[in-house]
C-alpha cells in the first residue's frame, strides 16, 4: 500500500455518511490486522487539502455501536497515512448548553460501555500499554478546531463531558439522571473505545459532538417522544457549518 499525505481524517457518525464536497475522490478498502473497517474509505480533496473520509456505522448505517470494528476503523486510517482524526459523533444533550441543534467540542468523557474490545493488547503476546488518558482529546488538535469554529464564525460550544454507552438502545430517565450526576454533558454510543484507541495508536484525535435530541427527560419537555425525523433535522441544522469549519481548520494546518 501506497501511503500518502493524509492531513485530516474524519469519520462520520449518524446522519453523516460522506463529505459532499470531497473532491477527486478515490475509494480504499484496506486489510488490517484487526479485520475490515466498517465500509471503504473515501479520500480526496477539499480546497486542495487531502482528506479521508469513513462512515462508522458503515455508508447504510448497517452497524450498531457495539458491532463497529473500531480498532480496524483507526488501523486503517493509519495505514492511508492519516495522523490526525476529528470524530463527528451524533449525542444527545444533558446540560443547559447542550440543546438539539449545538455543536460542542468536549474535552472529558466517561466510559459506561462494555464487552467491546477497548485496546490494542487485546491478543496474547502483543505490548502491555498504559496510556495517560486523563485529558481523553488531544489538547492541540482541539485548541485548533476551536479556533477554526472562530475564524469561520461557526458557533461551537467547547468543552462538555461525554458518557459514552452501550446502544444501541436510547437510555432511560434514570440513566441520564445518573450520568448528569456524574458530570456529563452529552450521551452517545461511539465515543468509547474509538478515543483510547487512537491514543494507544499514536493519533490525534478530537471530537464534534453533533447534538440531535435532548437526552431522556432532560429538556425543557420531559414528556417529549423523539423522532427519526427530528433527529435527521436537528442533525442537518447543526452539521451544516461543519464544511466551513473543516475548510478553516485545513487551512491552518496547511500554514503551520
Amino acid at each position: 500500500m501506497t501511503v500518502s499525505t493524509i492531513e485530516l481524517a474524519v469519520i462520520g457518525g449518524t446522519g453523516l455518511y460522506k463529505l459532499a464536497d470531497l473532491q477527486d475522490v478515490e475509494t480504499h478498502q484496506p486489510a488490517t490486522q484487526y479485520g475490515a473497517p466498517s465500509g471503504p474509505i473515501r479520500v480526496g480533496t477539499l480546497d486542495g487539502h487531502r482528506v479521508a473520509f469513513l462512515a462508522r456505522h458503515g455508508e447504510g448505517h448497517s452497524l450498531p455501536p457495539h458491532k463497529i470494528n473500531y480498532r480496524a476503523n483507526l488501523a486503517a486510517l493509519k495505514a492511508l497515512g492519516a495522523t490526525r482524526v476529528l470524530a463527528l459523533n451524533t449525542v444527545g444533550g444533558i446540560t443547559e448548553r447542550f440543546g438539539p441543534r449545538v455543536l460542542a467540542c468536549p474535552d472529558q468523557l466517561i466510559d459506561y460501555t462494555w464487552g467491546r474490545i477497548s485496546t490494542v493488547c487485546e491478543e496474547e503476546g502483543t505490548e502491555v500499554l498504559h496510556i495517560d488518558f486523563g485529558e481523553p482529546y488531544t489538547c492541540a488538535l482541539r485548541g485548533e478546531v476551536l479556533a477554526a469554529a472562530q475564524r469561520s464564525g461557526v458557533a461551537l460550544v467547547d468543552g462538555g463531558c461525554y458518557g459514552a454507552t452501550q446502544g444501541p438502545r436510547l437510555e432511560t430517565r434514570a440513566e441520564i439522571a445518573r450520568l448528569r450526576r456524574d458530570g456529563c454533558d452529552l450521551v452517545g454510543m461511539t465515543g468509547m473505545p474509538e478515543a483510547g484507541l487512537a491514543r494507544e495508536m499514536g493519533l490525534d484525535y478530537a471530537c464534534l459532538g453533533i447534538v440531535a435530541n435532548w437526552a431522556a427527560g432532560a429538556g425543557p419537555d420531559p414528556d417529549e417522544v423523539i423522532t427519526l425525523q427530528d433527529v435527521l433535522d436537528h442533525v442537518a441544522a447543526a452539521s451544516s457549518g461543519l464544511p466551513a469549519l473543516l475548510r478553516a481548520l485545513l487551512d491552518s494546518a496547511g500554514r503551520g
